[in-house]
C-alpha cells in the first residue's frame, strides 16, 4: 500500500520541492528508509533497483536533519562515479531549494581542486563527492 511522502515526517519545504517535481507518493524504499533515518536511532543499509527513489530515500531525511545554524560539514555522501555524484548533487539541490540556508557542495573530477577548495570555505553542511576527489 503506497503512502504519501507527507505521511513520512518530511517537513513542508521539502514537500513543496517534491510537489514541484511531481513526487507525492512514496516508493517502497522511501517508505522503509525515511522514518528510520529521521528517527536517527540506528544505522541502515538499504538496497533497491535503479529508478526506485533511493536518492530521495536518504537525501530528504539527511537534508531535514541538517542543523542550519551550524556552519560545518554534517553529512558526507560518497559516490563511486562523477556522473552519479553529479546526479545525487542535482537531486539534493532540487529537494533543498526551499531551504536556502542548507549548503550543498559537489567534489568530483571535472572541476579544479582549487575551485572546490574555495567552495568548501563557504562551510557547507552537506558534501557529495567521489572518493578520489574527497581525498584530494
Amino acid at each position: 500500500m503506497s503512502r504519501l511522502i507527507s505521511d513520512l515526517g518530511i517537513i513542508k519545504p521539502l514537500q513543496k520541492a517534491l510537489t514541484d517535481l511531481e513526487i507525492t507518493v512514496a516508493t517502497e524504499i522511501q517508505e522503509e528508509v525515511i522514518p528510520i533515518i529521521l528517527d536517527g536511532s540506528e544505522d541502515i543499509v538499504a538496497l533497491a533497483k535503479t529508478g526506485t527513489g533511493k536518492t530521495a530515500a536518504f537525501g530528504l531525511p539527511l537534508i531535514q536533519l541538517v542543523d542550519a545554524e551550524k556552519n560545518h560539514i554534517q553529512t558526507v555522501i560518497l559516490s563511486p562515479t562523477r556522473e552519479l555524484s553529479q546526479q545525487i548533487f542535482n537531486n539534493l539541490k532540487e529537494f533543498a531549494k526551499y531551504i536556502p540556508e542548507v549548503s550543498i557542495v559537489l567534489l568530483s573530477g571535472g572541476n579544479t581542486v582549487k575551485s572546490q577548495i574555495e567552495e568548501l570555505k563557504s562551510n557547507p553542511q552537506i558534501i557529495v563527492a567521489t572518493p578520489g576527489r574527497f581525498l584530494d
